[in-house]
């Protein structure tokens, strides 16, 4: 993203993180402003990160300044190529670009290395030879301050010693570590002598077995914003109290900026888990279908769901940026992928659960096309031609023997609309050895073509259709929420497995499309009409076996069950 002098005006909805960039614009602080993305390259992004990247990236698009993407890779061992391509993938997806302004935290190891052997030379580093349990237990708890380390008081010269026999290999992982030189005794156990390096005997994705120690995140963190000219370091609430040791450590060396940390409420989702750790069982223990399930809270998943990434734009925008935590509810993230795909996607007729219909009296063999809007509020869409028969198909719910009072739809003896193309009347129904219905004969009117009476009598019911005799045969996935309550794990739910929902997807075979379906691509949205907004499914569709997600429902289904 370019950078210019002048501030734009901002159009955005305003927040305190807006507040501060405009003020430090106006007053002169800076010219311009950087921030940065920083994912650590170890699992996929969830709709949380979203957040933390239209704000990230949308902050320095809205004041003209840029945005970094940066991986802290700083720990090996969890980490991997693939979770880096995808994290780069997402980004771009919801519309981003860094430009040449990508970065590794990789790319600063010798810094980080050289910048710790000054906090040694200041006397505000050393070497600490304690177990990692024996750290913890002299760590202290909030309302007790902690124990200085026994090798607290080393010399300037065996640290630095030290320090250089741990980069070389000489120690074993977890026998020595770096730690700083702060307060035992600080109300912020941020501030007790934090670990900033650890040994770890494990190959670097980028780096290979160069380097045998890594810099723990809070060290590794402020230097990376300093060394490449960060203005607003823009973080989640949970690293407030880290907020010191931040300031701490830019303060005790020479680095070429300070930059300045500010803290929002990340986003809480009811229906569903954001933590990393969560999500990795979830995949592990094989209760979702990878990470890419559209069920789980993963960009990747939910764009194979079907969610656009202006959809998902537009709900962080809605949801705003506060201090507080919250839990946003799931039907606000439904919400705004309905209400793009009103306006984006175009309609067609597709029959879920199919039972047939014969139309007696209608010549045998006949094929008729009949023109269908693409959407009934946007002629620039266009149309499509429709093909009909002598038998089509309707969802099984459209049809009722014994129809309950207010139902409108096809029952014996009365009329219905196939919608575009003809009245039809239920004369009779076959039922198979177990009294099931597997089909329906109806009369038709030849002079209702397009689906007008000519008599002016009014029809109640119009439903939709697929001709049978060209028909698209797919599997649909109905996908709902995977979770059964909104917060799993909560207090009174230590276990969040238990609240999974086994309702949360059903797959339905022999699905009946309209066929101009079949030239659908993984980039088309649809509004199957009066059943949802689907898209086929990006992993397991195939031409000859098409496989449709369903995206949305039209309406909020969760809160009418509460009503």
């Amino acid at each position: 993203m370019s950078t210019t002098e002048e501030t734009p005006v901002v159009e955005k909805a305003a927040n305190f993180i807006r507040n501060i960039v405009t003020d430090d614009l106006k007053n002169g602080k800076h010219k311009s402003i950087v921030t940065r993305f920083p994912p650590e390259p170890n699992g996929y992004l969830h709709i949380g990160h979203a957040k933390s990247i239209c704000l990230n990236f949308g902050l320095a698009r809205d004041f003209g300044g840029r945005c970094h993407l940066r991986f802290d890779d700083t720990n090996p061992a969890k980490e991997d190529i693939e979770y880096e391509d995808s994290i780069k993938e997402n980004v771009k997806w919801l519309g981003f670009d860094w430009g040449e302004h990508m970065y590794y935290a990789s790319n600063y190891f010798e810094k980080f290395y050289q910048y710790a052997l000054v906090l040694i030379e200041k006397g505000l580093a050393y070497v600490d030879s304690s177990s990692a349990d024996e750290i913890r237990a002299m760590r202290g708890t909030l309302n007790e301050a902690g124990k200085e380390s026994p090798y607290r008081s080393r010399s300037v010269a065996e640290n630095l010693d030290l320090f250089a026999r741990m980069r070389a290999g000489e120690f074993e992982d977890g026998t020595q570590v770096l730690r700083l030189k702060i307060d035992m005794a600080s109300p912020n156990i941020n501030l007790r002598d934090p670990v900033i390096y650890r040994i770890k005997k494990v190959d670097h994705h980028r780096t290979g077995d160069a380097w045998c120690i890594y810099p723990m995140y809070d060290y590794a963190h402020c230097i990376s914003d300093a060394i490449e000219g960060i203005t607003h370091s823009i973080c989640t609430l949970e690293f407030e109290d880290h907020r010191p040791l931040y300031d701490w450590v830019l303060d005790q060396l020479p680095v070429p900026c300070h930059p300045q940390q500010i803290e929002f409420a990340r986003l809480n989702l009811n229906y569903t888990v954001m933590s990393k750790r969560k999500l990795l069982e979830l995949v592990q223990e094989k209760l979702v279908d990878g990470w890419d399930d559209p069920r789980m809270p993963t960009l990747v998943g939910i764009r194979r769901r079907g969610f656009t990434s202006e959809s998902i734009r537009a709900f962080c925008e809605t949801i705003g940026v506060g201090k507080s935590d919250s839990l946003i509810d799931m039907s606000i993230l439904e919400d705004a992928v309905r209400e793009d795909l009103n306006v984006r996607a175009p309609r067609a007729m597709s029959v879920l659960r199919p039972l047939k219909v014969v139309i007696e009296g209608y010549p045998e063999g006949q094929t008729e096309e009949f023109e269908a809007a693409n959407h009934p509020n946007n002629p620039d869409m266009g149309s499509r031609m429709v093909p009909f028969s002598g038998t089509v198909y309707i969802e099984r719910d459209d049809f009722q023997e014994e129809p309950v009072k207010g139902f409108f739809r096809m029952a014996p003896g009365k009329e219905v609309r196939l919608r575009y193309a003809y009245i039809v009347k239920c004369e009779s129904v076959v039922k198979d050895e177990k009294g099931e219905i597997v089909e329906v004969r109806c009369s038709y009117d030849p002079a209702s073509r397009g689906g007008s009476a000519p008599d002016g009598r009014k029809i109640k019911g119009t439903i939709h259709w697929v001709s049978a005799d060209h028909a698209v045969d797919a599997e649909v996935r109905l996908y709902d929420r995977l979770f059964s309550t909104p917060n799993p794990g909560g207090k009174n739910e230590p276990d969040y497995r238990t609240s999974l929902n086994p309702k949360s997807i059903e797959v339905l075979k022999g699905c009946k499309l309209e066929p101009s379906l079949a030239s659908a691509t993984i980039e088309d949205r649809f509004q199957f009409e009066r059943l949802g907004y689907f898209c086929l499914d990006m992993k397991d569709s195939r031409p000859e076996a098409p496989v449709f997600n369903r995206t949305a429902t039209l309406r909020d289904s969760w809160s009418e069950q509460k009503r």
